[in-house]
């Protein structure tokens, strides 16, 4: 026994166990000691107070708990002639864990103590040792100090980083500080290891709606930018690669496609333009299917079926002819009810089709000319084979038209954000930045699916032992589940695609990171999922559901403070860690600070100067 440890004791010592009810533990508290704080080993100590831990001593094994609450106790052992009566503290402590012979933190209740077990406080050293949540082998982020204690806490890069993220809290709570210096110091601590392998084998991707991580050093200096832009045609675009704008996943998530029947279009549609592309002469290919179509339109029998159709070659054949004059394909056609047959010139073409060739609408396809336009000409081919279905009975027009109706709403934008070029790398840099801010709701929300499907399914096909981390802040642009501006099947199809990423993709190295302010409108499904957890102030009634039936490792104490943590203050939950953590996140500096700070008025209205 070293000499000075019975002096160590006393005054560590807070009282002992005066009752064990399941894992609810009640410790006497000394009388002596009720001030706040104490000197030992020259630092402060903090006192016993509710929301620190406590050292209960059973043998060997120190059992670790946490003080959930406190009341008073009458004590009437002392004589009646001192007319009054003294009171002693009673603590109310749950369980968290147990420190081994080893110094070695483990979560979980192991045994319970005993009545008359002695009670201390917490060193500095068991403090870390019960903190510690780096393997001495492993990678830390120094990014965190304890709120209570104000000791260092350095967060395991492996159980962090190689998890799924959540990052909740109300605006100004410090979200988007917690998540700007966990990746940053990531990536600064992988750089500094090997930072040819980093790069070679960890790719990131974060989808930024506000604008807010673009500054030249907010994550790291070494990253890409795509600042994307709806409003103009000088934003950057988005390389979809060799596949381009032939790819069926990218069309089909371009036009809000349904799986059932629209998809299976659009694959048609791709085809029949694989086919004209692959031929000698593309546009004298497409004028032969065209020419074909046209004779069996004008000698149709179903008006309401050709006047449809007629309505779709106004979509694929020019305006004009190829002096500049305006072409009516119908002016010189009749129809005719009573013989249900169309006529030109007095002649019935269903009975005389050698006359089809005169007909203006024939004559016109001559003027027909592919665009070299990957957006403009996958709708007129889509429009082709629509014209196809409905000539062979395959396809309703009411099912279909919506896909090609939406690809040619969205064109303009296609072509603003999107390079269908064969040249190009998304990821010139590991780390990228897609920038949101400037692009419109529609395309808010069809980007990030598009990108997140495109790169998931790439690195699952690249295989290997590479990682790729997609972080999504303000979660809930794209993961709502009330979305009143799209159907349900596409909304389903939205959700659905993320729930696999987020439930498959660990197996693959795929790892997603989520930040929102409001909890509840996410998807239950992606919320549970989450393996780590940054919970920062909410006050919603509905978010604090959200998050006790998400996170069920949370205690009670710690989910009542939730509503009122400190900004940059934070629960930290999961996997990473054997317990709860009230964590106060670091500032970063202001140079490496993303752009979400609140203004000021008194700096906006400078003090006028004489």
């Amino acid at each position: 026994m070293r000499p000075d440890r019975l002096e160590t004791e006393a005054v560590l010592r807070v009282g002992d166990v005066c009752a064990v009810t399941g894992r609810r533990i009640f410790v006497s508290v000394d009388t002596e000691k009720n001030l706040s704080e104490l000197f030992f080993d020259g630092d402060v100590l903090r006192n016993i107070a509710v929301g620190s831990y406590i050292d209960i001593r059973k043998g060997f094994l120190s059992l670790i708990g946490k003080v959930e609450g406190e009341n008073a106790q009458g004590d009437f052992t002392r004589p009646a002639d001192l007319l009054r009566m003294r009171e002693r503290r009673v603590l109310t402590v749950a369980l968290v864990g147990f420190l081994d012979n080893k110094g070695e933190f483990f979560g979980g209740t192991k045994e319970l103590p005993l009545v008359g077990n002695e009670a201390f406080l917490l060193t500095k050293e068991k403090v870390h040792q019960v903190h510690r949540l780096v393997s001495p082998s492993g990678l830390g982020l120094d990014v965190a100090v304890s709120e209570y204690e104000g000791y260092d806490i350095a967060l395991p890069v492996d159980g962090l980083m190689n998890s799924h993220i959540a990052i909740f809290g109300n605006t100004g709570s410090g979200k988007s500080n917690t998540l700007a210096i966990v990746y940053q110091d990531f990536i600064r601590k992988m750089r500094e290891r090997n930072a040819a392998a980093f790069e070679q084998n960890c790719r990131v991707m974060l989808f930024d709606f506000n604008n807010e991580y673009t500054g030249p050093t907010c994550l790291t200096s070494h990253k890409k930018v795509i600042q994307l832009s709806t409003r103009n045609d000088t934003g950057d675009k988005i390389p979809l690669g060799t596949g381009g704008l032939s790819d069926i996943e990218i069309v089909s998530i371009l036009a809000d496609a349904t799986e059932k029947t629209q998809k299976p279009f659009l694959k048609r549609a791709l085809a029949l333009q694989h086919r004209a592309m692959a031929a000698d002469d593309a546009t004298a290919y497409t004028k032969g299917i065209l020419r074909r179509q046209v004779t069996q339109l004008l000698q149709m029998s179903d008006k309401v079926r050709f006047d449809l159709l007629l309505d779709y070659f106004r979509e694929i054949l020019p305006d004009e002819d190829f002096a500049g004059d305006p072409v009516e394909l119908a002016a010189d056609l009749d129809w005719h009810n009573n013989s249900a047959e169309c006529r030109w010139n007095g002649h019935w073409l269903a009975q005389s089709p050698e006359y089809i060739t005169n007909t203006t609408l024939h004559q016109h396809i001559e003027n027909f000319e592919l665009e070299n336009d990957a957006v403009s000409d996958l709708i007129k081919f889509s429009y082709i084979q629509l014209v196809s279905d409905v000539l062979s009975n395959r396809a309703q027009n009411e099912h279909i038209a919506p896909a090609i109706n939406k690809l040619k709403s969205k064109q303009a934008d296609i072509r603003k954000v999107f390079d269908s070029g064969a040249a190009g790398e998304l990821f010139s840099s590991n780390v990228v930045v897609i920038a949101l801010g400037d692009v419109n709701l529609e395309m808010r929300k069809t980007i990030p699916l598009l990108l997140a499907k495109m790169v998931y399914e790439n690195h699952k096909r690249v295989g290997g032992a590479r990682t790729l981390n997609i972080i999504i802040d303000e979660a809930h642009n794209i993961l709502s589940r009330e979305s009143f501006r799209e159907s349900e099947s596409w909304k389903d199809y939205r959700l659905e695609t993320f729930e696999e990423i987020i439930k498959e993709g660990r197996k693959f190295g795929v790892f997603v990171t989520i930040a929102s302010q409001r909890p509840n409108d996410i998807s239950h499904t992606i919320t549970s999922q989450a393996h780590n957890y940054f919970i920062h102030r909410l006050i919603n009634e509905k978010d604090l559901q959200s998050i006790a039936s998400a996170v069920s490792y949370i205690d009670k104490i710690t989910e009542e403070s939730i509503p009122t943590l400190p900004t940059g203050t934070c629960i930290f939950s999961g996997i990473a860690g054997q317990m709860p953590l009230k964590l106060a996140i670091r500032p970063l500096a202001e140079a490496l600070r993303p752009r979400s700070a609140t203004v000021q008025f008194r700096e906006v209205v400078a003090v006028a100067t004489a």
